[in-house]
């Protein structure tokens, strides 16, 4: 039976439908329906499982999945042992222990004998040991922001992303306990075989999150300006510079990092580059 990567993803919401999209950006091709729980990869040996974002760690940790996406804090709430293996960028979000706004607060100490409802039990014992010494927990798996304002607790302790639910419900944020993000955690036991293939897949993703950095810019100038504007377009290795079917011109083509677009087309005009056109970068090799 040939080697193949079994990987978890979460079966719904935001952070699966980015999942999808960074393994189909690294060309992986496959097909999920409605009902769809398991799928295999056309292309490359990767099979496919759609599961609850609370069951992955374990399926991971115990090997009957290689490797898992998943947000960090599920990784970290359910104390997983697994290696992180890749940061994703994606499903960022923190995990804050709010109150109700009008409420009066200076530290930590303002729960101490009160009730703080979360789903995440372990993550928050950890950042009150030492600090509250009496705070009683409950434990709620979702709409967790109504729980103060039907008398169930006096503070929660969950996801944020925005801060919209929270105001919504009255509650304001007091302490930031975690950030969080997408990451691929992997099986500590994986095999020569299976490490390789989880490397190329790395591999891939690399590709994918170095075209998103950067912008290919291509231009034209006079050849009394090629010094001038190599410097200000460093490239990869260097600039690419063609000759111009128009004496004395000169095409010039580079990479470079997307946030210093806006500042380097403006000196390039200014110099006097003409025809400048900038393209997105799909994948990138470095």
């Amino acid at each position: 039976m040939d080697t193949q990567l079994r990987i978890a993803l979460q079966k719904s919401g935001r952070l699966s439908e980015q999942s999808h999209e960074l393994l189909q950006e690294c060309g992986i091709k496959y097909r999920i329906g409605k009902r769809t729980l398991m799928t295999k990869a056309t292309n490359f040996p990767l099979e496919i499982l759609l599961l609850r974002s609370a069951d992955i760690p374990q399926y991971v940790e115990d090997g009957t999945v290689d490797i898992g996406i998943l947000g960090e804090n599920v990784v970290i709430g359910k104390a997983c042992d697994a290696d992180i293996v890749k940061r994703l960028g994606f499903g960022k979000c923190r995990l804050s222990i709010a109150i109700p706004k009008n409420e009066d607060y200076q530290d930590v100490s303002y729960f101490e004998g009160k009730t703080i409802a979360t789903s995440y039990r372990s993550i928050l014992e950890r950042f009150l040991e030492n600090k509250v010494n009496s705070v009683d927990i409950k434990d709620i798996s979702g709409s967790v922001e109504i729980a103060p304002g039907i008398g169930l607790a006096d503070g929660i302790f969950d996801i944020v992303s925005t801060g919209g639910t929270l105001r919504s419900n009255g509650l304001k944020e007091v302490e930031v306990v975690m950030q969080s993000e997408a990451v691929m955690i992997a099986n500590k036991q994986l095999d020569e075989q299976q490490q390789s293939l989880l490397e190329e897949l790395l591999f891939r993703i690399d590709t994918v999150f170095n075209g998103r950095k950067k912008t290919y810019v291509m231009l034209n100038a006079h050849k009394n300006l090629k010094e001038k504007i190599i410097n200000m377009l460093p490239g990869v290795t260097a600039p690419t510079v063609m000759h111009l079917n128009k004496e004395d011109w000169l095409a010039i083509h580079a990479v470079m990092n997307e946030d210093d677009f806006w500042n380097v087309v403006s000196d390039l005009r200014r110099v006097g580059a003409e025809g400048i056109l900038a393209m997105p970068i799909d994948r990138m090799v470095v």
